[in-house]
């Protein structure tokens, strides 16, 4: 089958099967698509809207091509978001994964530079005085140290520059940019991913059902995480099925408080964020920690409800083993 065929498919608003969508994936990976029909094809998709089997045969062979570590651990878990909600936020999924480590989970933190916001989780770790960009070796040495590690993805998918210059040009959202939750190079399975879209988060959940997750929340509100501001609605995985509910900030014993509180301009501003949290400063900052941090350790299997969670990542923080992971990250050489 070429590509000329699939693409002709994807023109005409018809889904691809496995077969097709692995193809095509693997083509591009390998840079064999001329980029004026790389840009039809994510374009033809985007316009359609790409179903949870695309997305799932998409993810499978990216997992393929990347590198990747050998991670071990009873609580493995990552936390990350599709980003793109703009709403220039701090890097609470990094800094919630802190704390999911000091509670004694394996975290295998997947993560980029900054695309839509001011602030990436590499940009933010940067600013915090850890080295990113580390290969597969001394990830899976820092992962079994210390608990943690940071997988930054152009280290390990280094076959997306073969699509990089295309998505750039084109200068809208792609199938790409919800595939990066998906394609942890610790082949974690267990997660929480925030998706600013709640029209995406669903198929999102659909598709890790597919790619048979153990447990991951999805979580979608008015930002890629769990929200302090709105109600927060969460697809739960597990056991080969889903669960849809929603949660707000108030169950959880939390006020609510607005996201302008929460901003960060830059990866400087994040980082000093995540320090006052770490060092135990009250405030929404703290809450919004609180909530993620106690999702992943609850993804994680470390905790048997959200609530439990909440807890071991208050005391994760307060007893002072959350910071002490980010300490152990800056000094890791």
């Amino acid at each position: 089958m070429e590509f000329q065929a699939i693409l002709n498919k994807a023109v005409l608003s018809q889904e691809l099967d496995e077969d097709e969508a692995r193809l095509a994936m693997q083509l591009m990976m390998e840079g064999k698509i001329e980029n004026e029909k790389m840009a039809a094809f994510l374009t033809a998709l985007k316009m359609r809207g790409e179903s949870a089997g695309e997305i799932a045969s998409f993810a499978r062979v990216m997992r393929q091509n990347a590198r990747t570590i050998r991670a071990e651990g009873d609580y493995l878990v990552d936390t990350c978001g599709t980003g793109g909600d703009g709403r220039s936020t701090f890097n609470v999924s990094t800094c919630a994964a802190f704390v999911a480590a000091g509670a004694g989970c394996q975290v295998a933190k997947h993560g980029n530079r900054a695309s839509s916001s001011k602030s990436g989780s590499a940009d933010a770790l940067e600013a915090l005085g850890v080295k990113v960009g580390l290969g597969p070796q001394e990830c899976e040495k820092q992962l079994q140290a210390i608990g943690i590690t940071f997988l930054f993805a152009p280290a390990f998918h280094p076959a997306m520059k073969n699509v990089g210059p295309v998505r750039k040009a084109l200068g809208f959202k792609t199938v790409f940019n919800i595939l990066g939750p998906l394609t942890n190079p610790a082949g974690v399975r267990r997660q929480v991913i925030g998706v600013y879209d709640k029209k995406m988060a669903g198929k999102m959940a659909e598709v890790l059902q597919k790619l048979g997750v153990e447990r991951a929340l999805v979580v979608s509100s008015d930002t890629d995480e769990i929200s302090i501001s709105d109600e927060t609605q969460v697809h739960e995985v597990e056991g080969g099925k889903i669960k849809t509910y929603s949660i707000s900030p108030e169950k959880f014993g939390i006020k609510k408080a607005s996201l302008d509180e929460l901003k960060a301009d830059e990866a400087a501003a994040s980082s000093r964020i995540i320090l006052e949290v770490l060092s135990g400063k009250s405030g929404p900052a703290r809450d919004i920690v609180l909530l993620n941090a106690g999702a992943a350790i609850y993804a994680a299997g470390k905790a048997d409800s959200l609530e439990k969670g909440m807890e071991m990542a208050t005391q994760s923080i307060d007893s002072g083993a959350a910071m002490k992971k980010l300490e152990q990250m800056r000094k890791f050489a």
